[in-house]
């Protein structure tokens, strides 16, 4: 007889602001956090600036006390436990997604990051569910994502495209031999 799967615990989702900066950091620098990119791999980057974990960090530290909009912790009893990338998609490098009309705001989810007691409980989905109702609140009218297959051998922090797919989005094209260009229009 096979167990049935963990029932996902209570969450809350809350976009990063300036007073939530040391949950980010907290859940980042923590066991297995993403500490040595600090979700600084699609955003621009000065040429011939050195890119050290502790200067991705300050990076990233200066865009959320400035106010920009960078992604959504996943919250359990109050402690961060899982983060989403998710900003508009000019505050990251071109990642080759669609061109919409002059005037269109989109915004784009590049990363997930989760605990390792939070994997295999569905928490890409959930993140990916709050990233585009965060999205929609700021005005977004279209989201897109970067997914690869199941079998990839690289980018799977950007998601699956099965996630993708049961959120109702749209695969529009290719960019390079992995990631697959996904929308979801939020507006009208």
């Amino acid at each position: 007889m096979t167990e049935a799967p963990e029932a996902p615990p209570a969450m809350e989702f809350r976009p990063v602001t300036p007073d939530r900066w040391p949950d980010l950091a907290a859940l980042f620098e923590a066991r297995g956090g993403p500490k040595h990119c600090w979700c600084m791999v699609w955003r621009p980057w000065p040429t011939g600036v050195e890119r050290s974990p502790a200067m991705k960090r300050a990076a990233l530290e200066r865009t959320v006390l400035g106010g920009t909009p960078v992604g959504i912790l996943a919250y359990v009893e109050g402690k961060p436990v899982a983060w989403c990338s998710v900003a508009p998609r000019e505050t990251y490098r071109n990642m080759g997604g669609d061109d919409y009309p002059a005037g269109t705001n989109v915004w784009a989810v590049v990363c997930f990051f989760a605990q390792r007691t939070q994997r295999g409980r569905g928490i890409t989905a959930r993140l990916l569910d709050a990233a585009c109702a965060e999205a929609a609140s700021a005005g977004a009218d279209v989201i897109e994502g970067y997914p690869v297959d199941p079998d990839s051998p690289s980018y799977k922090f950007m998601g699956i495209l099965s996630t993708f797919l049961a959120a109702g989005f749209e695969e529009t094209g290719r960019v390079g031999k992995r990631r697959h260009v996904f929308r979801r229009r939020l507006r009208s």
